[in-house]
């Protein structure tokens, strides 16, 4: 007889309490794989895929979309021992199979997402929906077998394992993508293109019953209400603790970027950087890196419990990410240790990813200071709010041609048009002085207006 598992909403964050079901991949009566993606949800955090820990029969759906889920509540019950499958080969059937559940990435020795109907079974209860949306997920990459028998993939992309990768967290189908590489191959950029196109991957979802699709909007004569939930509700709590619990300072400087832009121009002209996006981001989170190794102050947390200062050694750099759920900011691990090659290639692929609403929560936890580009709302400056649990944010603005004065070696002066920007620097004066933050915005100036300055 049937054996029915239950799959308990998990914790796919740190601490998360809660999450929001986006879009379901499956019905009563599917048959599922082990690691086969069942159902899209919405933390506070991100959205996140969420695999079946079992194979067999899905007999009970217990949640519909739109719905507020606790962690720790049943999600989904599936039949793993249903009538009418093959025994094992002593005539003994096997022990339900269960795989170690890592949240949005199970092993891809299974096989592909596309759902499969039971034949000759009725669904064990009437569909919760009204219609289902026909589009399939995009196809796994799924190995190569030796054998050259029928499992062989003789269509595969040529790409490098970290193309797929962002890949596969784009939700850009490999064999869609046209590439410009070095023998046919697909680049980062490539599958960077291709977002626009198949920025949030097709999911089989059932749609909510009619008398609940409004629900994300209740509209009142003149107004519209729509309930605070996910990345919103998350953003909107962690400003408040973080403006109500942090002594803030903001401080501002104008600073003369040419030399940092003529040296974008220089480094993005090399080979080496053929296929990143070299923007002025770059040099403004190098320069900030740089410039809070000689602030370590600003590298730290403050351990109301304990009473005490908690300096990091390393540096997580978090980035702000404006996307359709809301405001975002993942972070780079190990951004001091990086390269300006490897940085490069860290900002491109997590602003990309964040845009396209797939950022893994593990990204969006650990940051220890943050940057943010108001710049590219052609916003000179603003006052930045702390991340919770951080001690400084630098925010970036537009960089334009302004009027500069200018001295030459012999000392006169002359005004001419330079690119400029302004920096604004918020930060936690518990943990900060002053002097520290000044110092802290000073150095970073004055690296972006002379680069040779990272030398000394």
């Amino acid at each position: 007889m049937a054996s029915p598992q239950q799959f308990l909403l998990p914790d796919v964050g740190e601490g998360l309490t809660e999450a929001e079901i986006l879009a379901w991949s499956v019905r009563p009566g599917d048959i599922v794989e082990v690691n086969q993606i069942i159902v899209e949800v919405e933390t506070a955090k991100a959205a996140v895929e969420l695999p079946s820990p079992y194979a067999g029969v899905v007999s009970a759906l217990h949640a519909e979309v739109g719905d507020l889920l606790p962690v720790g509540r049943p999600l989904i019950t599936i039949d793993t021992d249903a009538p009418g499958e093959p025994d094992g080969p002593t005539g003994v059937r096997p022990e339900p199979q269960q795989a170690e559940l890592l949240v949005g990435y199970g092993p891809q020795g299974t096989g592909g997402g596309r759902r499969r109907r039971r034949p000759g079974r009725a669904s064990p209860q009437p569909a919760d929906a009204a219609a289902v949306r026909d589009s399939a997920g995009p196809e796994r990459d799924v190995a190569v077998q030796d054998s050259g028998g029928p499992g062989r993939d003789l269509a595969r992309p040529p790409a490098k394992p970290p193309v797929r990768k962002l890949a596969k967290d784009l939700g850009v189908d490999l064999k869609s993508v046209a590439p410009t590489g070095p023998g046919n191959t697909i680049t980062r950029d490539d599958v960077r293109r291709a977002v626009p196109e198949t920025a949030v991957a097709p999911v089989i979802t059932i749609a909510p019953p009619a008398e609940t699709a409004s629900a994300a909007e209740t509209v009142r004569g003149a107004e519209t209400r729509i309930p605070i939930r996910g990345v919103r509700r998350s953003t909107a709590a962690a400003m408040v603790a973080s403006a109500f619990t942090a002594p803030h300072v903001t401080e501002f400087i104008t600073v003369d970027v040419t030399a940092t832009m003529r040296l974008r121009e220089l480094v993005a002209g090399r080979r080496e950087f053929r296929e990143q996006r070299v923007t002025p981001l770059l040099f403004f989170a190098r320069a900030f890196l740089i410039a809070l190794a000689k602030t370590p102050e600003a590298n730290a947390s403050w351990d109301e419990e304990a009473q005490e200062i908690v300096l990091k050694h390393y540096v997580n750099l978090g980035v702000a990410a404006a996307t359709e759920r809301g405001l975002v900011v993942p972070n780079i691990k190990g951004a001091d240790r990086m390269s300006l090659h490897g940085l490069a290639q860290a900002l491109a692929d997590l602003t990309a990813t964040a845009r396209a609403g797939r950022t893994a929560p593990g990204d969006m936890t650990g940051g220890t200071v943050t940057l943010t580009n108001v710049g590219v709302f052609g916003v000179d400056t603003g006052t930045p709010i702390l991340n919770p649990g951080e001690a400084a944010i630098l925010a970036v603005g537009a960089v334009r041609r302004m009027p500069w004065v200018v001295k030459d070696d012999d000392g006169n002066e002359r005004v001419e048009p330079r690119w400029c920007t302004q920096l604004a620097l918020s930060f936690d004066h518990r943990l900060m002085d002053g002097r520290q933050g000044s110092e802290l915005l000073a150095h970073t100036a004055q690296i972006l207006h002379e680069p040779g300055l990272a030398m000394l």
